[in-house]
């Protein structure tokens, strides 16, 4: 059996995204409108990218545990489940969500034009449930003044990070992910003395350079956002991007992370929010609130190919791994 092709969860970085969370409205058919855009989705990437090859424009495509139910049946993925809260000092909140398409591009025109395109085919059958247009900030910062994404890992590595293997064969080559939007309080941030905040991140803010365990708190967010397993350190690939409406005064960062299992990212949302022991949380959650919370499987292209017209759908409506396009026994 070939090896499925990964969506675009580890491709290069970008300066523009575009974040759409999608729920599906109660109705006959919706279900097979959303599975034939979904298969269609490559085709509309290319389409409307063609204008500018060099702005690499993507989209990455997810879905939540009850949509899945509710669009593929069984198998399942070994993982897929609902984004469950967690309430330490702060509360990391769960809020609803079918699908994610996370559209990336250097050009913030394309990730518009796809994100028009793709709600154009799901008129009337889903509804938008959040909807960020992230930027890149000066040097790869948040709103905040720090570099953000310092320890992302990249090429092989980033794969390795966030590509599912044998340990879900039926599933190999897909992903999850779990987002969260976070409000900034921009004010009393900027209220607090660089060192001290900069002992809140762990890193210096101009040089970004890690902080001496000697002198960098057990509260610190990078101390506690890092995860070792025998002997291993855990990595996940973040893609957050800030955002913000000045008019409001709202400021935030959109926080996307990927991996092969969602237990790494759950861990370091445990150990934020809860804290590492409990109660050593992260003080930045002082200054920033989680106000959406959802966790998406991402499967790999090649599944989501299978969902167009050469799939074989049973009356029971699951999707049959076997009738994928080019597969052999």
């Amino acid at each position: 059996m070939p090896l499925a092709n990964p969506q675009a969860v580890a491709s290069q970085l970008t300066s523009s995204a575009l974040f759409l969370v999608v729920t599906i409205e109660s109705g006959r058919g919706n279900e097979t409108a959303v599975k034939s855009l979904c298969a269609d989705l490559s085709g509309l990437v290319r389409a409307v990218g063609f204008r500018d090859p060099g702005a690499r424009l993507s989209c990455v495509v997810g879905f939540g545990s009850e949509a899945w139910d509710r669009l593929f049946g069984q198998p399942r993925p070994q993982e897929l489940h609902t984004f469950q809260e967690i309430r330490g000092v702060h509360r990391a909140v769960s809020t609803p969500g079918d699908l994610l398409f996370h559209i990336r591009s250097a050009r913030q025109d394309l990730c518009f034009e796809l994100a028009m395109q793709i709600m154009s085919r799901l008129q009337g059958v889903a509804a938008v449930a959040d909807e960020v247009h992230g930027f890149s900030y000066f040097d790869n910062r948040d709103l905040l003044g720090f570099v953000d994404g310092t320890e992302n890992p990249v090429d092989q590595a980033a794969v390795e990070a966030t590509v599912i293997g044998a340990e879900d064969a039926p599933f190999a080559g897909g992903s999850y992910v779990i987002v969260q939007k976070y409000l900034h309080d921009l004010p009393g941030w900027n209220a607090l003395p660089v060192e001290t905040q900069e002992r809140i991140i762990g890193r210096g803010k101009l040089s970004d350079i890690e902080l001496d365990d000697a002198v960098k708190p057990s509260y610190a967010h990078n101390a506690l956002t890092q995860i070792v397993e025998n002997g291993e350190q855990l990595q996940i690939l973040r893609d957050n991007m800030a955002f913000g409406e000045v008019g409001k005064g709202e400021y935030g960062t959109y926080f996307i992370g990927y991996a092969r299992s969602p237990r790494r990212i759950e861990q370091m949302l445990e150990n934020m929010f809860v804290g590492r022991p409990p109660g050593n949380y992260d003080r930045l959650l002082d200054f920033s609130r989680a106000v959406t919370g959802t966790l998406f499987f991402i499967p790999s292209s090649t599944w989501l190919e299978a969902l167009g017209p050469v799939a074989q759908e049973p009356p029971d409506g699951s999707l049959q791994l076997g009738s994928l396009k080019g597969e052999t026994q």
